[in-house]
């Protein structure tokens, strides 16, 4: 159980929630492993399949608590909420700054700055951590382009210049990516992005590991009451879940692309894990995707600090704390969106 702003999450996936007096308790197996007082609780998420007692999904919606249900890997199920609550007016304001280019560029700028900034700690974690192995003076040129990118993009207003910012930066930082790949060069290397299909193991990692976090991020925004299918960056496209796009900007380079960089490096894939289809498209073997799925979730449980809160969480809660934190700026309770920069 971890508490953030008021709200509750509930990672483990066989935890029962049910009501004592005025108390949340959580049960395992008949057991008590904590409980904390439902007075002030804004939200309680829980991630798995034993669900909550009828006492408690009735005091939830009584103080207009929501609960939302994911399954233990992260698929949004469903959302329980009261007959008053702020979901409509927090949508109405998250379409009504969508159709406004200046609110929405201003939104956007932050998320952009974000993954930019991201980008730039792993090409300098990879200099400090391999300064023998791989090309420094290019890796270092790559940072600083990507430096001059991000502070331009503070002072942009227009979604069309951003975009042109975020696509040179992005086109800057993947033509050294295949620095970063350390082991089993022969076989894993990055020469461009491909996809629908894509055409090698590294596009193959990458689409899969994108493919999963834009999955967690709608969860997510559902979780907190937002439409994950109207974004600020992303516009509206049928089937698009385009705000989960636009808050995976941030979180691509720290989330996707490093944990894909991991797997290489520690040997966790190899080549014998892809097949290669007649059309040329490069897939994972199915029991190479179920590790791959498996070690996705062990990532997920790993500690990181959040820069905003101060405060440790499991990877997979970031996702969810952007979501919160997002929501809370577009009800007025935060001068701006803060995105999440590594450290």
């Amino acid at each position: 159980m971890k508490r953030l702003l008021n709200i509750v999450y509930v990672s483990q996936s066989d935890v029962y929630l049910a009501l004592n007096g005025k108390n949340l308790v959580l049960l395992k197996e008949g057991e008590e492993l904590g409980k904390i007082p439902i007075l002030n609780l804004e939200g309680i998420c829980t991630f798995g399949h034993q669900g909550a007692s009828p006492a408690l999904m009735a005091t939830c919606m009584e103080q207009n608590i929501s609960l939302t249900f994911f399954s233990s890997s992260g698929r949004f199920r469903g959302r329980l909420t009261g007959a008053i609550n702020g979901n409509v007016t927090l949508r109405k304001k998250q379409y009504e700054v969508s159709m406004d280019e200046l609110e929405s560029a201003a939104i956007a700028r932050h998320m952009i700055v974000g993954k930019i900034y991201n980008a730039e700690q792993n090409l300098k974690r990879t200099i400090r951590d391999h300064a023998l192995r791989v090309n420094t003076e290019r890796l270092t040129q790559v940072v600083e382009r990507l430096k001059q990118a991000r502070k331009l993009a503070f002072s942009i207003t227009s979604l069309e210049e951003l975009r042109g910012i975020e696509g040179n930066a992005a086109s800057a930082y993947f033509s050294v990516f295949d620095e970063c790949i350390l082991q089993q060069k022969e076989d894993f290397y990055y020469k461009g992005r491909s996809r629908r299909p894509p055409l090698d193991r590294v596009n193959a990692l990458l689409s899969l590991a994108y493919s999963l976090l834009a999955s967690e991020t709608a969860a997510a925004l559902e979780g907190v009451g937002l439409d994950a299918y109207v974004g600020f960056l992303h516009r509206d496209r049928p089937g698009r879940t385009s705000l989960a796009l636009d808050i995976m900007e941030e979180l691509r380079p720290v989330i996707a692309e490093r944990f894909v960089l991991k797997l290489i490096n520690r040997k966790q894939i190899q080549a014998s894990d892809f097949i290669v289809k007649e059309n040329g498209a490069v897939l994972l073997k199915d029991d190479a995707r179920r590790s791959f799925f498996k070690l996705w979730q062990e990532a997920k449980q790993e500690q990181v600090t959040h820069p905003y809160l101060k405060e440790k969480i499991q990877w997979g809660l970031v996702p969810h704390v952007q979501a919160l934190l997002l929501a809370r700026f577009l009800r007025g309770d935060l001068d701006a969106y803060p995105p999440f920069l590594i450290r």
